[in-house]
């Protein structure tokens, strides 16, 4: 809904104008600061699993009060009162379908890493056999 490129990223602008429709604006240093406290990959944008992160943090109770991520977290929480029940029944469902996501997305990164550490160690155990070689000729 915000994110006006349609790249898939929450940039500065877009967070900056989903806070203003919020009804809790941020400074542009404040803005900042809530994409480095979730940004894991450092592209200074968030990606779908770093917005969700927030929730995580915020539920987790990880986030300082007066930021700005907990002023997100707290005001994209559902008033059923506004909402109605079938309105919160969707919340919840699409709640559970994001938090299912985000553990894929964690088994993905998972594997990721795993394959990473094998190639490492598939390169380091190559060298080895190289030098090993390598000696062979020297003497």
């Amino acid at each position: 809904m915000y994110d006006a490129g349609k790249d898939g990223f929450i940039d500065l602008m877009e967070l900056k104008l989903m806070m203003e429709k919020l009804g809790a604006p941020q400074t542009h240093l404040g803005l900042k600061n809530m994409i480095k406290e979730v940004d894991e990959d450092l592209d200074s944008k968030l990606s779908f699993r770093e917005f969700l992160l927030i929730f995580r943090k915020a539920a987790a109770g990880e986030l300082q009060e007066d930021s700005g991520l907990h002023a997100l977290a707290r005001l994209s929480e559902i008033d059923v009162s506004t909402e109605g029940v079938k309105g919160a029944k969707s919340f919840f469902e699409a709640k559970v379908q994001a938090i299912h996501d985000a553990s894929r997305f964690e088994e993905e990164i998972k594997a990721e890493q795993e394959e990473k550490k094998k190639q490492a160690e598939e390169l380091k155990q190559r060298k080895a056999a190289f030098k090993e070689l390598q000696s062979t000729f020297k003497q």
